[in-house]
């Protein structure tokens, strides 16, 4: 494996054992740290000799003894500037970097939020040993959480780390599970939820259920604890799709989440059989009560099974201890 410090010229020669291999397949697997898409980028922009000339054919067959060299463009910096943003990192290493992302942070900058947010935090963060995506000096986002959401994130540093994880993700050969407050107990209490998912064709700005041009979509849940018949604390997992679809699909089934602004409409009518201190909480909660509490998968370099966890945060846990009178 190269190391992302050494020289930007990268020099291998093939050996008996390569022969036969196709070319970009082979300089992918011998560098170790750009995906097989950029080297065949790379290749096709002139930027491989073999033997001293140039070699512009991807598919082309290794030679046992050819020389090759490739010439690695440095990565340009990244267009979001780097923010001294606190971060609460669980895990990282030189492939990438797990976190416990707060509610209220950003992950993407956006017009409406060109800064502060995490892509910002982390370029300040990890600095150079981010070594370039696409050719750009940023982080990989893999899975998105939305701003209001809280919880596990992983974030790969190298192109290679990048490519892995989003195919594991796409494949769903992972293991994560979140926990939510939802208004009403669903039944049963444990259970599936299937309904593809799409913009909302009245309110754009919305998604929903829909029976048309949608993206398949299903959401396993089951009751952990119920607060009377106002509300449950429920676990989820997602047997497809995006963390977003769990607030799709729990208002879909007459359940949404508390504090969820976009899709809770309207006062529930079991909202009237909380007592005052937990009702106030629970019609005040700022925010959707979801947090993705735990993540695993295998790391996408060595393939070394990794599992995370963290708790929800201080305003879902005392949304919950006010609820438990309820109980």
């Amino acid at each position: 494996m190269v190391d992302p410090a050494s020289p930007l010229l990268i020099d291998l020669t093939a050996g008996p054992e390569d022969g036969g291999a196709r070319l970009d397949k082979f300089l992918a697997e011998r560098i170790g740290t750009i995906s097989r898409s950029r080297v065949k980028c790379l290749i096709l922009e002139g930027r491989l000799s073999r033997d001293g000339a140039v070699a512009t054919d991807v598919s082309a067959t290794v030679q046992p003894g050819a020389s090759y060299r490739l010439l690695l463009p440095a990565p340009e910096p990244a267009t979001p500037q780097g923010e001294e943003i606190p971060l609460a990192i669980l895990y990282e290493d030189d492939a990438l970097l797990v976190l416990d992302k707060p509610a209220g942070l950003v992950v993407h900058p956006a017009p409406g939020n060109p800064d502060g947010t995490l892509v910002n935090a982390l370029i300040a963060h990890c600095g150079a040993s981010l070594t370039g995506i696409g050719g750009e000096r940023r982080p990989g986002i893999v899975h998105r959480l939305d701003k209001d959401t809280s919880g596990v994130m992983v974030v790969a540093k190298t192109e290679l780390a990048h490519t892995r994880l989003s195919a594991a993700f796409a494949s769903r050969n992972l293991d994560r599970e979140y926990k939510a407050i939802c208004w009403g107990l669903p039944n049963p209490a444990k259970g599936t939820i299937e309904g593809d998912i799409g913009r909302d064709p009245r309110d754009r700005k919305r998604m929903a259920v829909v029976t048309r041009n949608g993206k398949a979509a299903l959401t396993n849940y089951r009751i952990i604890r119920n607060f009377g018949t106002a509300a449950a604390l429920i676990a989820l997992r997602l047997g497809t799709g995006r963390t977003h679809q769990i607030r799709v699909h729990m208002a879909h089934i007459g359940h949404p989440l508390m504090g969820d602004a976009v899709y809770l409409r309207r006062r529930p009518a079991v909202a009237k059989t909380l007592p005052p201190l937990a009702l106030g909480l629970a019609l005040d909660f700022p925010r959707q009560a979801l947090h993705a509490e735990m993540l695993g998968f295998s790391h996408p370099i060595t393939g070394a099974k990794l599992s995370f966890t963290a708790p929800p945060p201080a305003d879902f846990l005392a949304l919950e201890a006010a609820l438990d009178t309820c109980a």
